[in-house]
């Protein structure tokens, strides 16, 4: 059974930080990209940041040097740093897991308030 668990969200105030963290089980998590997406209310579920199998990470622009994704295929866990947050991040973030092999796994979300 294939299972991607997020952990990390919260409330946290303008200008505050957070890490999410994505924990895979049930599949070969090293021959996975990995990617965050998130969906405010009312808007698209939208692509946050990724990184690829080999490591090399790609992120949306709004967060471009204030999000970090990294992974760790040991603990078959992917990570997303956000540093200066903004209101405008607030939304339910989800992982999602996709191998060459046609698999195609997301979960089931974690929601991130940023208010003061």
């Amino acid at each position: 059974q294939v299972q991607l668990v997020e952990s990390g969200g919260g409330l946290v105030q303008p200008g505050g930080s957070l890490r999410l963290s994505c924990a895979a089980s049930g599949i070969i998590f090293s021959i996975h990209r990995m990617d965050w997406y998130r969906q405010a209310p009312g808007k698209q579920r939208e692509l946050v940041a990724g990184i690829t199998v080999g490591g090399v990470p790609n992120y949306a622009d709004s967060v471009k040097g204030r999000f970090t994704i990294s992974r760790d295929n040991a603990k078959n866990t992917v990570y997303l740093q956000m540093n200066s947050l903004k209101p405008e991040d607030t939304a339910v973030y989800y992982c999602r897991g996709r191998s060459t092999t046609g698999g195609d796994y997301w979960g089931q979300g974690t929601q991130v308030t940023v208010s003061s």
